[in-house]
Order: C-alpha cells, then sequence, then structure tokens
C-alpha cells in the first residue's frame, strides 16, 4: 500500500536540473544509466550528450544499503544485489510505500543461471532499507524524475550498474581472499568498457558469467558455451595494468606485513634481552633472592651485604 494517493510520481524537475542538463549538451529526454558504488555509498545519474557519450550528472548520497559487500544469493539474506540490470517503465513503482521507487530487476539473467532468489529488491526513498538502496526522499524523487522523463524522450531502459566498490587495483587488492572476487573481476569488465567508452556495454551472459558486447544480442544461453569475442585493445591494455597494480599492490602489503612482523619480533627479543639484564641486575643486588620476614627470634639479624651498599 501506498503512504498516499498524491501525484509525486508526476513531480516536474526543477528549472535548475533543467538548465544544468542543458549546459552539459544534454536534455531530460536523453537516455540515462545509473552506477551505484555501495562501499560509498554514491549512486550516480550519467545523461547521454548530444556528442553521443555519457558524461555524469550528478551524485547522490545512499542513505543505507543491506548486507556487506557481495551479490545477493537468496530470498531473506538481507542482502543487496549486484551486477547489471536493466530497467525499463514496468519496473518504476509510482505508488511505493518507500515514497517512490525502481525495481533493479533482482534476479536477472546472471543470478538466474546461479539459482538466486529475492523480491522485491529496490532503489527508493525513505532513508531505511532490507535488501535494498535506501535514498533520501527529495533524491529518489529527482531519480525519478530523471527516469521518468527520459522513458518519455523515447527510450525503452536504462541501465544500472552495481558495484561493491570503485574498482581500483587498490580495492581489487584490498579484498583479495575474498570469495567474491572472481565475479567481481567479471562486472569490472563491464566498468571499464563504460569508463574507457563513455558508452553503457551491452551486457548478457553465457557460461553464466557476464560478458560484453558479445554478438548475439541478448540471446545467447545463459548456461551454454560464450561466443568467439573480439578483443577492445583498450580493454585488454587496461586489464593487464590493472593486474600488474593488483600484484604491485598485494606484494608491497606482504612486504608491509613482514616488516612488521620482524619489528614485533626485535621487540619481543629485545624487551626478552632487557628482561635478562635486569634480572641479573636484580640477582647482584640481592633482588632476585626471595623476601625474608623478620623474626623475633632474640638472634643476631645478619649484615647487609656490602657490595649491595657500594653498587646503591
Amino acid at each position: 500500500m501506498s503512504k498516499s494517493n498524491d501525484n509525486r510520481h508526476n513531480q516536474p524537475l526543477q528549472s535548475s536540473v533543467v538548465a544544468a542538463l542543458k549546459a552539459m549538451g544534454s536534455s531530460p529526454g536523453e537516455a540515462m544509466l545509473i552506477r551505484i558504488f555501495k562501499q560509498e555509498k554514491t549512486l550516480e545519474v550519467w545523461k547521454r550528450t548530444t556528442a553521443g557519450d555519457f558524461r555524469m550528472f550528478k551524485t547522490y548520497e545512499i542513505c543505507a544499503f543491506s548486507g556487506n559487500l557481495g551479490p545477493k544469493i537468496k530470498e531473506g539474506d538481507r542482502q543487496s544485489p549486484e551486477g547489471f540490470y536493466t530497467i525499463t517503465p514496468g519496473l518504476m513503482n509510482p505508488r511505493s510505500s518507500y515514497y517512490l521507487a525502481f525495481n533493479t530487476g533482482f534476479p536477472n539473467k546472471f543470478d538466474r543461471s546461479w539459482g538466486r532468489t529475492g523480491t522485491d529488491l529496490m532503489v527508493h526513498g525513505d532513508c531505511s532499507s532490507s535488501g535494498c538502496y535506501a535514498m533520501t526522499d527529495g533524491g529518489i524523487a529527482e531519480i525519478y524524475a530523471l527516469a521518468r522523463e527520459s522513458f518519455k524522450g523515447g527510450n525503452s531502459s536504462f541501465q544500472l550498474q552495481i558495484f561493491p566498490f570503485k574498482m581500483t587495483a587498490a580495492n581489487l587488492a584490498a579484498q583479495a581472499k575474498s570469495e567474491h572476487l572472481p565475479f567481481w573481476k567479471d562486472i569490472k569488465e563491464g566498468h571499464d568498457l563504460f569508463e574507457l567508452t563513455k558508452r553503457p556495454p551491452v551486457w548478457d551472459v553465457c557460461e553464466r558469467q557476464y560478458v560484453f558486447n558479445a554478438p548475439g544480442n541478448g540471446i545467447l544461453d545463459a548456461m551454454g558455451p560464450c561466443p568467439v569475442m573480439a578483443q577492445n585493445p583498450l580493454l585488454v591494455a587496461k586489464q593487464q595494468a590493472d593486474e600488474k597494480a593488483i600484484a604491485g599492490q598485494l606484494t608491497a602489503a606482504e612486504r608491509r606485513a613482514s616488516e612488521e612482523a620482524a619489528i614485533k619480533a626485535r621487540g619481543e627479543a629485545i624487551g626478552g634481552a632487557v628482561g635478562n639484564v635486569f634480572g641479573g641486575i636484580g640477582s647482584v643486588l640481592g633482588m632476585g633472592q626471595p623476601t625474608v620476614t623478620p623474626v623475633m627470634s632474640g638472634k643476631t639479624a645478619p649484615a647487609p651485604n656490602p657490595r649491595a651498599r657500594w653498587l646503591l
């Protein structure tokens, strides 16, 4: 049920937004693309310009998302999805209980090939999440209006790309031991293609993995073999550079860990040596001898150690 039967889904774009789009060579009716980065809690709206490329229009803060870094696996795991999704007008929810919303389209072709389950995974308002990406009401209102106007401009869909973090070599190296690393490297290819070309890559699924700009136009068998694909030389160069950087990051991290372990070991060795030295001095001073409690025995007490007096 909706909070109210108002007309919030038809709120016009503010004149400042329209002016900003015009200034960047775009318009409300042009195509758009959305990228989400979990760790940074940011949602980016990109718009196509008259030159045909996409430029980032605005970044919105994500109030909350559910779960940890990594894809959604099954219904009830309270995990927000990751991957590539296609948003059509039918996925827009003008009567959301969370102000306004659009469905991510989870599970998509890739998710289904792995048997992943989940329903009603949204990007919505109300700043509260239980498996979704929650925005402020003002943020989702503007994003919703941008999507609505893009559809009105004749675009049948827009692409939603969801990543665990900024797909840098340093971030991937930091997650080198994660079970999700192969998946992240898979979707990184689509991320990198967009970064290089500033045009949304066409995504598909074969051999239960994402492929981008593959022949077949969306009719590949998700479980079947992947077709032979032409290699983008710019992408290959970037991937090689990133793999080298990741290896360098790991080497540096291992070197730091080794140095820290050596410093700790030296500290323990020095501490032990100092303890032994002071222990020896204590023995010389008589400090190492057991404490004797005076007893009223009527006997003469022993004279103090003259060497100890000299040392003191």
